[in-house]
């Protein structure tokens, strides 16, 4: 196998990546400002010795890097990266914050780059058995979890503990119950420096009402890594520091006499059978997987977007002595009680960490379209579910039933379909496209390549999706609905295609159309009334009804929905003077003539 992998940064985790990349007989080259870790490392001469990441990427033979270096440089480091057009695997965290995360997401979607988080507890074999068993209902409802991950470790000056341990135990968290939180609060305290955290205690509360707490501490007398589950049928362990059993099940329920006197029904222990395989091998094979098939990992820059949101929530929280910090999301489309009183308000809160700015209610509402992706030009549905196997290449064999009776679809082999899924003959699906949980493409349709199509989605017949399309949970593309490259649909928004509805009446002749050009947002639960068109890059405010065709960088909010500004090409709102537009997150000027925007770049090429 060629080598062409990069490790920069060889110190405390680094000389693991190291020593696996090298027995995958990948590696090129290391980095390292050190010499004297350099020379330390067991590799051969082969692997050619850097000290400066210019130097590394100044080397045309290397084709994917690895950054593991402190946390408070991962985001300058993997930008470069990036911007020299390499695959990029960055250990945890992704950036120290969501702005510079959404940034290196939008630059790998930009240079079509591969982008990794070292989230490694994903890829453990007893993580992925437990998610399958949730996944399939074994353990009855989820109740809640908890972690503890304590250790008298290696103390760090750069970052506190909730981000040196943390990271770990949110991502599988998120993981699991496959939704995004609405609450985060912490509490810790500092008892070696000002201001670094030595123990934290996080809770987290999700849309449904599951509620899950992570315990984290580097100063504890002994080694513990502990993850519990309590479900409705039966309650699972993962313990990692266990040599044999790392994961066991306990039958436990409540059983509830006369309906109203609650008693504990125990079952004996089970250790759950997982396979072998070190999950550090496994991260690193799957990352060289994605680079080889340009398939998204399982842990890409969304997922780590997700896990940043909640580390600075926590973060913001701590600061706050505990105050509570509501991340403004309504749990990747699934219904529940997503608007609990106990969320602040929108407009009430500035959460820079979470991009948002400090605006008034109707901006606040307007941007936040989505629950995860709200400030990047291709707000993306949520990491696809991580309970779910890593995505393989499909072959014809591996297609779902349901999709190869008769006429096989038209469906790319690099594509991923989840199993629930029903694929009908006559359809076309892309290269890279994902379609998850219990959707349905109908006969006719065509899906881009790289779109995301979340659970519950259905597309009705010959009903066109362009490229790099985003199709969030619980939403349904009618006949007539026709969507360009680069559109985002947030979840639950509606799309109509009959003026006039009536159950006893045929009004199939009466179908308009609806077209969403290239790189329009719709936001969640907002619905779009057929025969109308929404503009280039426009964006449509969470819950509103559009009526009336949308100009081009519009932003529209309310019932009906009427104009209440512009928006750029990457999603900011535009500051207005005359007939110029200015974005301040990405400097690019526009210009308003006949009622519509045009960036003076388009300008200056005309």
């Amino acid at each position: 196998m060629k080598r062409y992998v990069a490790v920069v940064g060889t110190g405390y985790w680094g000389k693991n990546l190291v020593r696996v990349f090298h027995e995958l007989e990948v590696l090129h080259a290391v980095c390292d400002v050190e010499p004297g870790r350099l020379n330390s490392l067991d590799i051969g001469d082969e692997v050619l010795r850097y000290s400066d990441l210019d130097e590394v990427l100044e080397d045309t033979a290397v084709r994917s890097v690895v950054v593991a270096t402190p946390a408070a440089t991962h985001f300058e480091l993997c930008r470069s990266v990036l911007k020299a057009g390499r695959d990029a695997f960055v250990e945890k965290p992704l950036a120290m914050t969501v702005r510079q995360g959404q940034e290196l997401v939008r630059l790998a979607e930009a240079g079509e780059r591969i982008l990794m988080v070292g989230h490694i507890l994903r890829y453990h074999p007893a993580v992925v058995r437990l998610g399958e068993m949730i996944e399939a209902g074994d353990m009855g409802r989820v109740e809640y979890i908890y972690s503890n991950r304590l250790n008298m470790g290696k103390l760090r000056t750069e970052e506190n503990i909730l981000w040196s341990f943390a990271p770990h135990d949110i991502s599988v968290i998120l993981a699991l119950l496959g939704e995004q939180p609405v609450l985060v609060s912490s509490h810790g305290e500092a008892f070696l420096q000002r201001n670094i955290f030595d123990v934290t205690l996080t809770s987290i509360e999700f849309p449904h009402g599951v509620k899950a707490h992570t315990f984290v501490s580097w100063l504890h007398p002994f080694k513990e890594q502990r993850l519990v589950v309590v479900g409705s049928e039966q309650m699972a362990v993962f313990e990692d520091t266990s040599p044999t059993e790392k994961l066991v099940m306990y039958p436990h329920r409540v059983q509830w006499h006369a309906g109203k006197i609650p008693v504990a029904v125990k079952g004996e222990r089970q250790v759950v059978d997982i396979a072998s395989g070190e999950p550090l091998k496994v991260e690193c094979e799957h990352f060289l997987e994605c680079c080889a098939t340009r398939i998204p990992p399982r842990t890409d820059g969304y997922e780590g977007l997700a896990v940043l949101r909640v580390l600075n929530a926590a973060e913001r929280s701590l600061r706050q002595a505990g105050e509570p910090v509501g991340l403004g999301m309504s749990g990747n489309g699934h219904k529940g009680p997503a608007g609990s009183p106990r969320v602040p308000d929108a407009s009430h809160c500035t959460l820079d960490a979470s991009g948002f700015t400090s605006r008034t209610r109707q901006d606040a509402t307007a941007l936040v379209t989505a629950p995860v992706k709200t400030a990047i030009t291709l707000p993306r549905s949520p990491s696809p579910d991580p309970r779910a196997p890593i995505p393989r290449p499909l072959t014809p064999d591996t297609l779902p039933r349901s999709a190869v009776s008769g006429q096989r679809s038209a469906v790319s082999t690099d594509a991923f379909i989840h199993p629930t899924a029903v694929v009908d003959p006559g359809c076309e699906v892309g290269r890279g496209a994902k379609i998850w949980h219990y959707s349905h493409i109908s006969q006719g349709a065509r899906i881009g390549r790289n779109c995301v199509l979340g659970q519950n989605v259905f597309v009705a017949d010959n009903v066109k999706v362009g490229n790099r399309c985003k199709v969030q949970n619980n939403v349904s593309l009618y006949k007539g609905v026709v969507l360009e490259d680069d559109v985002f649909c947030g979840p639950s928004c509606v799309f109509t295609n009959v003026i006039d509805p009536r159950a006893f009446v045929e009004k199939k002749a009466e179908f308009k159309d609806t077209v969403v050009r290239q790189g329009a947002t719709i936001g969640a639960n907002a619905t779009v009334i057929c025969g109308t068109t929404l503009g280039r890059y426009c964006l449509v405010g969470a819950g509103a009804v559009v009526t009336h065709d949308v100009p081009d960088h519009a932003m529209v909010l309310g019932v009906p929905a009427r104009q209440a500004g512009w928006v750029c090409r990457c999603g900011e709102r535009l500051a207005v003077n005359g007939k110029q537009g200015l974005c301040g997150k990405c400097g690019e000027e526009y210009r308003f003539e006949n009622g519509t925007t045009v960036p003076t770049a388009s300008l200056k090429k005309e």
